[in-house]
């Protein structure tokens, strides 16, 4: 029982940090930029949120597997293609997550407005300077919210999980997988077990997020 908890906890902490990283200057990019296509960009990075994920998780293994041209360089690279590993795993819930982490941030810097820059800027401030010194700390409610959402998304996830990992024990066999293999072998102990934990984990992941968001939001003001 504890190896899908600590190879899901590993996935989710992982897939997280590795959002927040890309989607900080993407949720940046589409809050501040000018372009008339980025809506077409936000479209993109909202499609999981809509898109079935076996549609997304089949996708993923044609486009990682060993007959694709990424398929091919992993290959070369690693000595195997991605599907069916916990590499994949991660590409999977990096791509299926994105929609719930750059989200709240692009809002959290849309909502910050021109004028604080604009004072920055007076200041003789460069664009660098006053991303980390003003936005950042202006959007932390955002990232926090970002954050959250992401780890407890890939926490949840199975469709795209299942078509891109499989189910190996020990490596890809993540807590929704092995709810499921429980309920499918009639084993209902361990399957209330799992699911009532993952139950109260998501119960108070929203209560914390709810009250976190509250006090940063007064702390800000």
């Amino acid at each position: 029982m504890w190896d899908p908890i600590w190879i899901t906890v590993k996935l989710a902490f992982i897939t997280t940090v590795i959002l927040l990283v890309l989607g900080t200057p993407v949720g940046w990019w589409l809050a501040r930029s000018k372009a008339w296509w980025k809506e077409a960009v936000a479209a993109v990075v909202a499609l999981p949120i809509v898109l079935p994920p076996t549609v997304m998780g089949f996708y993923l293994l044609i486009a990682l597997g060993p007959d694709s041209p990424i398929g091919q360089i992993t290959t070369e690279v690693f000595g195997r293609a991605l599907p069916f590993t916990f590499a994949g795993l991660v590409v999977g819930s990096v791509i299926y997550s994105m929609p719930f982490v750059i989200q709240p941030i692009r809002n959290a810097f849309e909502a910050i407005g021109d004028r604080p820059l604009e004072v920055a800027a007076t200041l003789r401030a460069s664009k660098l300077d006053s991303f980390f010194s003003v936005a950042l700390p202006m959007a932390r409610p955002g990232l926090l919210t970002g954050a959250v959402l992401g780890f407890a998304h890939t926490v949840g996830e199975f469709g795209v999980i299942l078509m891109i990992g499989g189910n190996i024990p020990g490596e890809t066999k993540v807590l929704s997988v092995a709810i499921y293999d429980h309920v499918e072998a009639l084993e209902w102990g361990q399957a209330h077990v799992l699911s009532a934990g993952l139950l109260v984990f998501s119960f108070l992941v929203i209560l914390s997020m709810m009250i976190l968001e509250k006090k940063l939001g007064r702390r800000l003001r």
